[in-house]
């Protein structure tokens, strides 16, 4: 079994060189990653504006908090109490995070 995986893993990568310098040599554009060999407008680690931080914060305290709400409210009647005061902790702690975006301007979309 060893000696199958190593031949076809050998077969595979000797096939895959193969391709690349026929590709790389016929048309080096169609090795490009992303958008289908087209030529890219700009460098691929650009930076982006500092207005998507904050938002990228609001699209994540919404995502993390549905995220655990949900197996939450399928066990808070097992846990108690106890359960409900840790909640409402964590959406608190949610709710300073979407304050500090609001803050920061993330709800201005004009």
């Amino acid at each position: 079994m060893l000696a199958i995986v190593a031949l076809a893993m050998f077969g595979l990568l000797t096939l895959a060189a193969l391709h690349r310098t026929l590709v790389v040599a016929a048309d080096p554009l169609l090795v490009l990653p992303a958008a289908s060999g087209r030529v890219p407008l700009q460098h691929a680690l650009s930076r982006y504006h500092p207005r998507w931080y904050a938002a990228s914060v609001v699209f994540l305290a919404f995502d993390v908090e549905m995220l655990f709400m949900y197996p939450w409210a399928v066990v808070v009647e097992d846990l108690g109490p106890g359960a409900v005061i840790e909640m409402f902790g964590f959406l608190a702690i949610l709710l300073a995070a979407v304050a500090w975006a609001r803050r920061e301007g993330a709800f201005r979309w004009a």
